[in-house]
């Protein structure tokens, strides 16, 4: 009988930068009138309370603000937060570049 194990496979996190990138990203995907929750948990692929506590310190970093049109609640990528959004960029990309996950 043979004992070998099959290797398990180590599920990888993203990072909080990873997060943030990507709910940046969704955000400047909604353009000047912003982007409903929903849509930044889809795009994200985060749930529903996640991306909630991860807005809320993007909000509190003035990266992103929060619009009231009529009964829907939409997040607006701030000018600082499309700064912070390229800058970032450019650092997962050197980072990339020497073999360092982020």
């Amino acid at each position: 009988m043979n004992n070998l194990r099959k290797p398990s496979l180590k599920q990888q996190y993203r990072s909080d930068i990873s997060i943030i990138a990507d709910i940046l990203g969704a955000a400047i995907d909604g353009g000047r009138h912003g982007v409903i929750a929903s849509a930044i948990s889809r795009k994200a692929n985060l749930s529903h309370c996640t991306m909630i506590e991860k807005c809320q310190k993007l909000i509190n970093a003035g990266l992103i603000d929060l619009r009231q049109i009529e009964r829907k609640t939409l997040f607006c990528v701030t000018e600082k937060g499309i700064w912070f959004f390229h800058e970032l960029q450019k650092f997962r990309d050197v980072a990339k570049a020497m073999k360092i996950r982020c």
